[in-house]
């Protein structure tokens, strides 16, 4: 039997709810100015000449990678990168025209035309592929822009780095290829122990000597944030940031060096009011029994949103700038707050998970630390049914309807920022 598709409007239009409807249960706000500030900020850290990359993969470590890139451009970043071909291409149709590197290596045709046809840089990993490369475009009027990624010690993507020179070599024989940059990326960056880092800065810096010493002077990109924020003999002409752009600082050790402002908050409503007796079990397993009158609170977020079931009771929120403890299992789409010692909760009080309330600050890191995870995990966890708020000082952005923008993030004096399309340009040279 075949299924014949609903008939009549079933779908709600985004653009006809209010902001209210859209954020009735949960959202996601996002400082723009935050970003700009961060990348102000990281700027301090380099010499005039060093770039920056924001990187904005994983639609922007889920900030939405089209606004954040909009902000990163107009702070002073020149350089978009990008891990997928398709997360390009969409920054090429939220109308931004800025220079973007697709991080991962491909090969196969159809992705590597889309590439070029969204004029995209791509990375070279391994021989093989620049070879397959070089076949797709070696009677093309208009060589490919590539960059040579050379592994010192990540031990995931790059040619070796005993192998550079060779490669290199063998760039330089093929046709249609463009060498832009050469880089490689840092493993342990974000440790206190910097054993490792030195390593592959002395790898690096001997494939350096040697690609000099045949005419190679392209230029050279190395650090990831903990690299930009720690290690200042690694900046070299660009930088690649990503965690920091967010405001997070990639490791604890690292917090005290930048002041970085978290760019997210992630807030929900409560939706139900309830008075439990003593004794009685809460969520899911029962996994907490109140142990005398307990005031619970319902709140309309739960793991399907991003919030990770193992910060089950061991998370909590902020009410009226008030803390208060996240008791029993968190569920699918809601979860539940003991909310006995606060004054006053009303249903339809804004409850944050992360960000501030008052005085109260609730990051990214502390619910990573509790759970044993990541910063970068947890922010990229909140998942797109969560509405996405993005504020300026000026006022709100409305998100367009859609996952990007349509031609440049209008910011609140009513201009628009977009960055021409380039060859490679050095951090003086907005």
């Amino acid at each position: 039997m075949e299924l014949a598709p609903p008939s009549g409007s079933y779908k709600t239009d985004w653009e006809e709810l209010t902001r209210e409807q859209r954020c009735s249960r949960a959202w996601v706000e996002i400082d723009l100015d935050a970003i700009g500030e961060n990348v102000a900020q990281i700027r301090t850290k380099l010499q005039p000449n060093t770039a920056v990359m924001a990187i904005v993969k994983a639609d922007g470590y889920g900030h939405g990678a089209a606004y954040v890139a909009q902000a990163a451009l107009r702070a002073g970043a020149t350089w978009l990168g990008v891990a997928t071909v398709w997360e390009g291409v969409e920054l090429r149709q939220a109308g931004i025209t800025a220079p973007i590197l697709v991080l991962e290596a491909i090969s196969d045709r159809d992705r590597v035309i889309t590439a070029r046809e969204h004029q995209l840089d791509l990375t070279v990993a391994f021989t093989k592929q620049a070879v397959a490369l070089s076949n797709l475009f070696s009677s093309s009027e208009r060589p490919l822009p590539i960059h040579l990624n050379i592994d010192t010690g990540m031990s995931r993507l790059g040619v070796d780095w005993t192998e550079a020179e060779s490669c290199v070599r063998l760039l330089r024989c093929l046709s249609g290829l463009e060498l832009k940059t050469i880089y490689s990326h840092l493993a342990t960056a974000d440790e206190p122990d910097t054993t490792m880092v030195h390593e592959q800065h002395r790898r690096f810096e001997t494939v350096l000597h040697r690609l000099r010493a045949i005419g190679c002077d392209q230029p050279i990109h190395f650090s990831n944030s903990a690299g930009a924020i720690a290690f200042p003999e690694l900046h070299y002409d660009m930088v690649r940031v990503g965690l920091a752009l967010y405001g997070i600082a990639p490791a604890p050790h690292l917090a005290d060096q930048i002041t970085l402002r978290p760019a997210m908050s992630v807030r929900a409503k409560v939706t139900q009011l309830r008075t439990l007796p003593p004794g009685r079990g809460v969520s899911y397993g029962h996994r907490f029994i109140s142990e005398r009158e307990t005031k619970l609170a319902t709140v309309g977020i739960g793991y399907a949103d991003g919030v990770p079931r193992l910060l089950s009771g061991r998370l909590a929120v902020a009410i009226r700038g008030q803390l208060a403890p996240q008791v029993g299992t968190i569920t699918m789409d809601q979860l539940l707050v003991d909310v006995t010692e606060l004054a006053s909760v009303e249903v339809g009080d804004t409850v944050t998970l992360i960000g501030a309330d008052g005085h109260q600050r609730l990051t990214a890191q502390q619910w990573a630390e509790t759970i044993g995870s990541i910063p970068w995990e947890i922010v990229c966890g909140f998942r797109q049914r969560l509405p996405r708020l993005y504020h300026l000082a000026s006022g709100l952005i409305e998100p367009t309807p859609g996952i990007q923008p349509t031609s440049g993030v209008e910011f609140g004096d009513g201009s628009s920022k977009t960055n021409e399309a380039s060859d490679f340009k050095y951090g003086n040279g907005i």
